[in-house]
């Protein structure tokens, strides 16, 4: 786990959740620019990313692992004593909404950026399996085949994450069952968010995630306050696509407003 220091007096704590398969180098940007809005910035590669990912094994740890690493993030960001903020990506907006609708942690508004509620890229080889797919083996390993040219359609980001020995989409059986089971759960429309402030970001271009699934998800949510932003042309990984100024300016103001609401004096 990380924590990025704010330009001058710290607004407000961001906790960042990346999404399946990625780290946090490719958040880079992102945490630069909330640094330079006055946002201390926490974040952690979930178990089984980045450096942490054993060479050549597949994306196997279960779902309560990566919730504790959300839990160990916010317990690092309340000790500054000032409101908290979670924005989360994809996978880890998924997971970010089942964590907060067991532990109703202090705070004070949630970004979600195309979350992975109903998956429109799903891996090849369990398309063509799905009916027996209870019969294959557990750790069987399986790819996602997500490419980075179905994340963005941002030329310097494709060139830049060409490389990257980091990014691996291949899991076993047992873990992609229990994204499913997950999802399921979110989309039940029986798992209650709490009635906090929430921001969704989805994507019009979106390859891998539904987008319809994240309004059906926020229309069943009990919420005082919400946004709903749909970016035209834009493919999943927002805040890697060439429209990311904009997603951020937009994202900003919503925390803004939020921190004026909380009686914060925000320049």
């Amino acid at each position: 786990m990380w924590k990025w220091q704010a330009e001058g007096q710290a607004k407000a704590v961001i906790v960042l959740v990346h999404s399946a398969y990625e780290h946090h180098f490719r958040y880079s940007w992102q945490i630069e620019q909330w640094r330079s809005a006055g946002f201390h910035v926490v974040m952690g590669d979930l178990a089984g990313h980045g450096r942490s990912r054993a060479a050549g094994k597949p994306h196997m740890v279960s779902f309560s692992v990566y919730e504790k690493a959300i839990d160990d993030m916010l317990e690092a960001a309340f000790d500054d004593g000032v409101p908290i903020f979670i924005i989360a990506h994809g996978f880890g907006a998924l997971l970010t909404m089942g964590y907060l609708s067991r532990k109703h942690h202090n705070v004070a508004g949630v970004v979600f950026t195309s979350p992975w509620l109903q998956l429109i890229k799903t891996p090849s080889k369990l398309s063509s399996a799905l009916p027996g797919l209870h019969k294959l083996t557990p750790n069987m390993k399986i790819n996602h085949d997500l490419k980075i040219e179905d994340l963005t359609r941002n030329p310097e980001i494709i060139e830049a994450d060409w490389s990257d020995e980091l990014y691996r989409p291949v899991v076993t059986v047992k873990w992609y069952r229990e994204l499913q089971s997950y999802m399921k759960a979110m989309n039940s429309g029986k798992v209650k968010f709490p009635d906090i402030p929430v921001f969704i970001h989805t994507a019009e271009q979106d390859r891998v995630t539904d987008k319809e699934a994240a309004k059906i998800w926020l229309k069943q949510q009990e919420l005082k306050e919400f946004s709903y932003k749909e970016w035209k042309d834009a493919y999943h990984d927002l805040y890697q696509e060439p429209e990311r100024e904009d997603v951020f300016t937009t994202t900003h103001l919503f925390l803004k407003n939020i921190l004026r609401t909380l009686g914060y004096v925000v320049k």
